[in-house]
């Protein structure tokens, strides 16, 4: 019997201008798919000029200039196409997905598809719920008393997975699969059992009690206890 682990997974990376999914704007974004553990991943990548001036500061946080940025990067509307049609068929196909820091990650994509394309993820979703795994979400939940970082790298470290080049979302996006494998094979006895949707439920309760004990997100970040997708604030429904 091959366990949900070892068959089918998709991931999804971003790279923003900044730190804050509701008002920074995508740069670099990334989908792999593995359709087996160690099977040759599949790779989508994407390069985009946001419509708004990048800084040499904001284009370095993933290793390209504000040139290579506005010249080579493609116009958002298209590109937020191209990734959300690319995550409604992995939903439609029941592929889970892994998202590292998934509230950071699908806030920024939904905003930027309302940005974009006048639309959101649940649209393109068209009610086919997403898988969502979540490194960060299983790791302090099933290792709860480890102290130290939960982030990609430190991950990368715990479970023996070598790290990812820098400034790589598609690496970064295979780095993440490969630490779900490894993070469910140490917990397997805990995890097998589940199936990705029963799993996906399961993160919504552990990132909520996260948040509110303090363990999810640094202290200068708005404590949200929602998951994977942070709702819009009131004014700007």
């Amino acid at each position: 019997m091959t366990h949900w682990y070892e068959g089918p997974l998709a991931a999804l990376r971003l790279g923003a201008t900044g730190p804050d999914a509701e008002e920074d704007r995508l740069v670099t974004a990334a989908v792999v798919v593995q359709d087996l553990a160690g099977a040759r991943p599949r790779v989508l990548r994407w390069l985009v000029s946001p419509g708004v001036t990048v800084t040499e500061e904001e284009a370095a946080r993933h290793g390209l200039t504000r040139d290579q940025v506005e010249r080579t990067g493609r116009w958002p509307a298209p590109v937020m196409e191209e990734i959300g049609r690319s995550l409604a068929a992995h939903a439609a196909a029941g592929r889970p997905l892994v998202v590292d820091d998934a509230p950071a990650a699908l806030t920024l994509l939904d905003r930027e598809l309302r940005r974009h394309r006048a639309s959101s993820l649940g649209a393109y979703l068209a009610g086919v719920p997403l898988s969502v795994l979540d490194p960060r979400v299983l790791d302090t939940h099933l290792d709860r008393y480890r102290k130290g970082s939960r982030r990609l790298d430190a991950l990368c470290v715990r479970y023996g997975v070598p790290a990812p080049p820098p400034h790589d979302a598609a690496e970064e996006a295979r780095t993440a699969i490969e630490v779900v494998r490894a993070l469910a094979r140490v917990f397997a006895p805990r995890l097998q059992r589940l199936t990705p949707g029963e799993l996906h439920a399961l993160q919504e309760d552990w990132h909520a009690a996260q948040v509110r004990g303090g363990a999810a997100r640094p202290a200068r970040e708005r404590a949200d206890t929602t998951w994977p997708l942070r709702p819009r604030a009131a004014a700007a429904v």
